[in-house]
């Protein structure tokens, strides 16, 4: 017989608010959690590490940064290492046996980043998304980007990779559309600046902003999207009108709507 459920662990950091956090892929009892002063809108960041033992969630390091932390991803391959998302712009790579200082960190945004999603197949890239507009692709070891993803003309709130497909690459934005990117088929620029990649498919999920989308575990082009609308539509990405250009494909748009969820009061 079942004993009455567990009262939920709780931990508070103030006067730091939590943006984003994340479960190490290694330790089942580890945590990261990114963390913004002033609710974020202006003053410090704070990378918080916290684990669960003895029945307590306690931070056990925690790093300061000099603006705000809006995402956190834990490396795939290295148990010990952490990417942030910062208001500054900044991606910052962590090690957790390194105190104080970042092992990296790289500037090419030119607004806020406020996502960063791991590769969980092709585990040794990350992704990020800026309000600049842009995604862009990276590796740990390199000093630069490997791919900039032309994403949106708005704000960009979240990309996330693909769980079946390493190639794919999803990303929501302000302007109320969710845009797919096939990264095999990067357009090579001049200059030495990194390959540039177009969305391969775009979505017209809302007419306001789109917050966040998540890709479905178990059918490969299933994706739900939520926004400011109060509503999470669930996408088959499967029907898709393509777009002509110059003789060539250089787009399209569709996906069909499965489902929509109404009932929540505020945005998602």
């Amino acid at each position: 017989m079942q004993g009455p459920p567990l009262p939920p662990l709780i931990l508070k950091t103030p006067p730091f608010a939590h943006y984003g956090l994340a479960w190490s892929p290694f330790h089942t009892n580890r945590i990261a959690l990114a963390s913004a002063a002033n609710y974020g809108l202006v003053g410090n960041g704070r990378l918080h590490l916290a684990s669960v033992a003895g029945g307590q969630m306690v931070v056990d390091k925690q790093y300061d940064t000099q603006d705000a932390l809006y995402d956190v991803a834990w490396s795939e391959v290295n148990e010990n290492q952490i990417a942030t998302a910062s208001g500054d712009g900044s991606i910052k790579l962590w090690d957790i046996h390194i105190n104080e200082l970042p092992i990296r960190a790289w500037h090419e945004h030119t607004r806020e980043v406020f996502s960063v999603d791991w590769s969980n197949i092709e585990k040794s890239t990350f992704v990020s998304a800026s309000w600049d507009g842009s995604a862009k692709l990276w590796t740990p070891d390199r000093p630069h980007s490997v791919l900039t993803l032309a994403a949106h003309q708005a704000c960009v709130y979240q990309a996330l990779f693909s769980p079946h497909t390493p190639s794919v690459i999803g990303t929501c934005s302000l302007d109320g559309t969710v845009k797919i990117f096939d990264l095999r088929r990067p357009q090579q620029l001049s200059g030495g600046q990194p390959p540039l990649a177009t969305p391969a498919l775009t979505t017209p999920s809302s007419g306001a902003e789109v917050l966040s989308i998540d890709w479905n575990k178990y059918r490969p082009w299933l994706l739900a999207s939520a926004g400011v609308d109060r509503s999470i539509r669930i996408w088959d990405l499967r029907m898709v009108k393509p777009v002509e250009g110059e003789g060539l494909t250089v787009g399209a748009v569709g996906g069909v709507c499965e489902n929509e969820l109404r009932g929540h009061e505020y945005a998602l």
